[in-house]
């Protein structure tokens, strides 16, 4: 399971820190393929943040080749 953490207060921006997880978790193997990532709102829901902060840090994901969106099924590593 996914645990993205975020620290408020320092210059990088949040949906960086998402990303940035999010990449380090499946370069170290904690995601593997085909593995599904939280809904957009179930994770801004968690993280209690703006629905489209989780959005655009997973837009950028899947523009580079990260994630993989499934129209109806939601994100999965790719």
């Amino acid at each position: 399971m996914l645990r993205v953490q975020i620290t408020t207060g320092i210059s990088l921006p949040i949906y960086r820190q998402v990303v940035d997880q999010i990449r380090g978790a499946v370069a170290t193997g904690k995601l593997a393929v085909g593995d599904p990532i939280p809904s957009v709102r179930a994770l801004a829901g968690e993280l209690v943040i703006n629905p489209n902060t989780i959005a655009k840090a997973y837009s950028m994901l899947v523009r580079d080749g990260v994630l993989e969106s499934h129209q109806g099924r939601g994100y999965f590593v790719a």
